[in-house]
């Protein structure tokens, strides 16, 4: 396998507090011999668990790099009992053009896993936490939001793996991060999923849907913090008492789950993220742009349950995702 051509500039097994990059060769024409400098702090104290700390996986979600960024920049090393390896922007090019995927290669990091060195910007980031950073974490919290294009209940999330050893130690950090909502997810598109990825290899995930939109709220960064300050009490990695507030338990179990678009045009919410919803009842209504006088496209709930996801801008698409219905 050949090597991959990222190298941090500050040590990963040191102790102490240290800020510096994952410095990865980028040749361009602005930059014959440029590189991407994507930020990352190691806080290292002693002997304990390491934890990999990352946001911005797709890069227009924000509560992650916010409580990540306040972690690196607040966190003495004697805080710490282990290590934090602390990734603010994961991907750090989308991240910079406030987009989902890469400008560069057009790469969606959470679908790019295990990656390869000599691929894409995108697939060698992938593959540097893949064979690097991941071997050395015994739990990982990766943040997420909807973006620009869904917004979501407030939520942690663990998924319901064939690994049922895993699954348990995966679903007490969930609850530990004790959002709001709590979810037990049944994956539907994990292929080349950083998730997976961690999952595979045994290590303990911790993932979110926060809120979503393109931006963050301060409720929705309040609950990046809180519960990023859990999960590492909860791992041993720092100390105090836990702030536990009421959730509410949902799952994913299966497709149902799902609705999606078959076609375009002006959506309209008739059911609020965090509604009751029956089997059968009217959740959103998609209008013609083109036209007057035509009826809408109607979309119904599989199952009764929450709506914790709904499509966010004004206008859909053909196969977009309407909304999600979660089992409570």
């Amino acid at each position: 396998m050949k090597a991959n051509p990222i190298s941090p500039t500050i040590p990963l097994d040191q102790d102490g507090v240290h800020h510096g990059f994952l410095r990865l060769p980028y040749s361009r024409d602005d930059s014959a011999w440029g590189s991407i400098m994507i930020p990352l702090t190691v806080i290292q104290h002693g002997k304990g668990p390491t934890a990999l700390l990352t946001g911005a996986n797709h890069g227009d979600e924000y509560e992650g790099p916010i409580a990540l960024h306040e972690l690196a920049a607040t966190t003495r090393a004697e805080d710490v009992s282990g290590r934090l390896i602390v990734v603010p922007a994961f991907n750090y090019p989308a991240f910079l053009s406030g987009s989902r995927t890469s400008p560069i290669d057009k790469g969606n990091l959470n679908r790019s896993f295990p990656g390869r060195p000599d691929g894409t910007v995108t697939e060698k980031i992938a593959d540097y936490f893949q064979r690097t950073l991941l071997p050395m974490a015994d739990i990982a919290v990766d943040f997420h939001s909807g973006g620009k294009t869904l917004d979501f209940v407030p939520f942690a999330a663990a998924h319901i793996l064939d690994d049922k050893k895993t699954q348990k130690e995966c679903f007490a950090a969930m609850k530990a991060f004790n959002a709001p909502y709590s979810v037990q997810l049944l994956e539907i598109d994990n292929l080349g999923m950083y998730d997976t990825a961690v999952e595979n290899l045994g290590k303990v995930l911790v993932t979110t849907e926060l809120g979503g939109g393109g931006t963050s709220t301060a409720q929705t960064n309040a609950i990046a913090k809180k519960g990023l300050r859990n999960v590492l009490i909860h791992a041993g990695i720092l100390q105090g008492e836990m702030q536990l507030d009421p959730t509410i338990n949902v799952t994913m179990p299966d497709e149902d789950c799902f609705l999606f678009s078959d076609g375009e045009g002006l959506h309209e919410a008739v059911i609020d993220l965090g509604d009751r919803v029956e089997k059968g009842e009217l959740i959103a209504r998609v209008w013609p742009m083109d036209r007057t006088g035509v009826p809408p496209r109607e979309y119904y709930a599989r199952r009764e349950g929450l709506l914790i996801s709904r499509h966010f801008p004004g206008l859909i698409k053909s196969g977009d995702c309407v909304a999600v219905v979660g089992v409570s």
